[in-house]
């Protein structure tokens, strides 16, 4: 007996158990693809695989919908690999051991994956069945979404009839996700100019910050660690000091929430002092948003350093204070919908360099094309270079979408409730589809599940069983 055989729909709960057996992890693709490919010739069902893995499977329309156009459903198959630290698991060889508490199909000590291996499952159990009523459907499997979209934008979109797709990729069932930010990856670095200095080295540590999502936590009013570094910093240059290094964050897309500075100074003591002032001050200030704020200072050797050249700290310092930051623009289109934002996640210092890694999101293309030029132009007046990489589209809304209106009658009638429409600024693959597919209608919806990318994952089997059952009706209905 399977862990989940009881469970109904029979068969996607079945395709779900197999998909958690085997080790799919970013860029660990190949096994998952191989089970894809598997599927498809056991059901004698068409298909296309690339050289990145994605995985298209292509079922012919039920009698009566021949001339329909095709639907695409889609998910990725890759999964964000975590683990507690008393975890055995090897990612690479083991599956997952998964069970059922009440309503929750949770991991032991372990990521589950329902993002996003609840959707394959989802898609498989229609591909199976003969019984269900639906258009030619184009089921694509794209890899290494959890890593920047890999496997969507390396896929060759004429191998698609379809302009519409359903992307299972959300994780609220009574919502219908419309649109989603593009973006990119900003890069700075500061050459790492060096001079000896002897004094004491002092390190302040900022810490207890709430952070979070860069997209989706961005509106919340959270302080990013590093550009709080930055605020502290210039206020204490009246202080003599030299910085020796300044680090905070290690990914892109997270709002930081811990940065440490060290210094060194000839007078350690009035150094600290009036760095305790100021914290203190800013302490108080912060005390609604961010209750949790604590800081450091320790004072460490005293010996000769090797600091940065006042000519690049200050550079640093200008950078931290006056770039652009958080929530630049409010959408005119979607009420509360973050429109276009920055975030610097990862601030750290080598011997050559001092780096800042920016995350940039707009849920417009020519948004993102103007912060790009800002701050080209912010940073050209400074000593540093700068690169620009990693960039995604945005999928912007569509306010006369067919697809959106069929799903919405078909939820609020199955449900009789209103269905929430949403717009996130947050990136989907469905952006990835919107540029390569004209005249492209999508939404994207998903079932319950919870603290995803997390040991704490879970995902809920009656509103899966929900979801799974007003797909098969919305199928139906698009003739």
């Amino acid at each position: 007996m399977t862990k989940l055989e009881n469970l109904t729909p029979e068969r996607v709960f079945f395709y779900f158990e197999e998909i958690t057996k085997i080790p799919h992890g970013s860029e660990d693709t190949k096994k998952i693809a191989d089970f894809c490919v598997s599927f498809a010739k056991e059901h004698s069902l068409k298909f296309y695989r690339d050289s990145s893995d994605n995985i298209v499977i292509y079922k012919p329309a039920s009698k009566g919908y021949e001339n329909s156009e095709p639907i695409i459903l889609q998910g990725h198959t890759d999964m964000v690999c975590q683990k507690t630290e008393d975890s055995s698991i090897d990612f690479l060889n083991d599956g997952l051991e998964i069970f059922v508490d009440g309503d929750f199909i949770k991991a032991n000590k372990t990521t589950l994956g329902a993002d996003n291996g609840i959707a394959v499952a989802c898609i498989m159990a229609i591909l199976e069945n003969d019984s269900y009523s639906h258009p030619p459907i184009e089921a694509v499997f794209t890899t290494n979404e959890e890593i920047g979209m890999l496997g969507a934008t390396a896929l060759d979109a004429s191998v698609l009839n379809g302009k519409r797709m359903i992307n299972i990729d959300s994780e609220e069932d009574d919502v219908m996700t419309v649109s989603c930010a593009g973006g990119g990856d900003f890069s700075v670095s500061f050459p790492a100019e060096r001079k000896t200095v002897s004094g004491t080295q002092v390190e302040i540590v900022l810490k207890g910050l709430l952070g979070g999502h860069s997209g989706i936590e961005i509106d919340k009013g959270r302080i990013n660690a590093n550009i709080l570094a930055g605020r502290v910093l210039n206020h204490l240059k009246c202080t003599d000091f030299d910085l020796l290094s300044i680090d905070g964050g290690n990914k892109t897309n997270a709002i930081t929430n811990l940065c440490k500075i060290r210094i060194s100074s000839e007078d350690a003591k009035a150094f600290v002092n009036k760095a305790k002032e100021y914290l203190e001050i800013i302490k108080s200030e912060f005390i609604i948003r961010e209750s949790s704020f604590v800081y450091e200072i320790n004072i460490l050797d005293t010996s000769e350093f090797n600091a940065l050249s006042k000519k690049t700290r200050d550079g640093i310092i200008y950078a931290l204070t006056c770039m652009p930051t958080g929530v630049l623009d409010m959408s005119a289109e979607i009420d509360n919908l973050v429109e276009t934002s920055l975030n610097l996640g990862i601030l750290e210092t080598t011997e050559e360099n001092v780096r800042m890694h920016i995350s940039l999101r707009s849920n417009k293309e020519t948004a993102m094309d103007a912060l790009e030029e800002k701050l080209l132009a912010f940073f050209g007046i400074l000593p540093c270079t700068t690169e620009i990489s990693g960039r995604y589209p945005s999928w912007e809304f569509n306010n006369s979408s067919l697809l959106q209106k069929i799903y919405k009658d078909a939820y609020e009638k199955h449900f009789n409730k209103d269905l929430k429409t949403e717009a996130i600024h947050a990136g989907l693959e469905c952006g990835v589809f919107a540029s390569k597919i004209k005249d492209f209608d999508c939404i994207s919806i998903g079932p319950d599940m919870f603290d995803v990318h997390t040991t704490k994952e879970r995902l809920s089997i009656s509103s899966t069983r929900e979801l799974f059952n007003l797909l098969l009706k919305v199928l139906e209905k698009l003739q």
